[in-house]
């Protein structure tokens, strides 16, 4: 596996290869010709990437080669894949594979998931994150691979919000992937991170400019993540307190995680990741009515094309 210190390089200077802002969709709402339609349009609004999660649906590796498939530009990128629903040799060979492809267009965002998930899902003993990404990132290194390598370095990134895996990302891989995180966490992790590795920022948007119900809104796509003892800690190293997370979250710190209001203001939010440090922006449209689909209207409004957010 390439580090980053000796590849592409990162920081701000990394976004020439997959561009400032990208975007992050849960795909799982959607049908596979629905996902592919998706992919082309966000390809065509001028994104640089397409990420998309690993949860209880699609497998990671056969959903990206479907949008690389659709695609010609694009980026396509994992956001995450679980270390325990595959073992490293089959992690390693898939990226790989990917990468020869799509001629580089695959990155590989490799994470832990998360206790309940590993425990009462997949029956497994969940570890200490950065020991077992640790060990995992040693074992796919160290596979016997008979195709041919891709031409440029397959990339990987690993899902870090605290010092331990920011470190981890800095010195094994390409650099992180933040997810549900302020700009102020964008900046700790940039210093944390250094310079070179790219730090690629997940945010939240939502086009809807009523208090009240953005709010709520943006409270129902929190929920689910507030509930994990990962964003809990992360909120607290951040100087949120009990009272914050209780409730589905303060108004100061949903606020702080999701981006509402007009286009300017969420291109705003996508500007101060960037002045923070970001290499890389992927907005999550949220739909005001709370649909699970992305929001048509926040990513014609942020597109790279109409330069409100580039």
């Amino acid at each position: 596996m390439t580090n980053a210190k000796t590849s592409d390089p990162g920081g701000p200077a990394g976004a020439h290869v997959i561009g400032r802002i990208g975007v992050w969709i849960r795909t799982d709402a959607m049908t596979a010709r629905e996902t592919a339609a998706l992919a082309r349009q966000v390809e065509a609004l001028g994104y640089g990437a397409f990420w998309f999660p690993e949860i209880r649906g699609r497998n990671a590796f056969v959903q990206a080669g479907w949008l690389l498939a659709a695609t010609e530009r694009l980026h396509v990128a994992t956001g995450i894949a679980n270390i325990f629903l595959r073992e490293p040799y089959a992690t390693a060979t898939a990226q790989r594979t990917l990468a020869e492809q799509s001629e580089g267009r695959f990155v590989l965002g490799l994470g832990i998931s998360h206790a309940p998930f590993v425990e009462d899902v997949l029956g497994r003993q969940y570890q200490s994150p950065a020991s077992a990404l640790e060990a995992y990132l040693d074992r796919m290194e160290g596979i016997s691979y008979s195709a041919p390598e891709p031409k440029t370095p397959a990339r990987t990134v690993l899902a870090a919000l605290g010092p331990r895996l920011l470190g981890l990302a800095a010195r094994r891989t390409f650099g992180s992937h933040s997810y549900l995180v302020p700009p102020e966490h964008t900046a700790r992790a940039r210093e944390t991170l250094g310079s070179e590795p790219w730090l690629c920022v997940e945010q939240k948007v939502l086009l809807e400019r009523e208090p009240s119900k953005a709010r709520r809104v943006a409270r129902q796509a929190c929920a689910f993540y507030l509930g994990l003892s990962h964003y809990q800690q992360s909120m607290r190293r951040l100087g949120f307190g009990e009272a914050d997370l209780a409730d589905g979250g303060s108004d100061r710190l949903i606020d702080a995680l999701v981006a509402w209001g007009d286009g300017e203001a969420l291109a705003r939010r996508v500007r101060e990741h960037r002045d923070a440090g970001a290499t890389h922006v992927c907005i999550q449209p949220i739909d005001p009515e709370g649909s699970p689909r992305p929001d048509p209207r926040a990513l014609e409004a942020l597109a790279p094309s109409g330069g409100i957010a580039a």
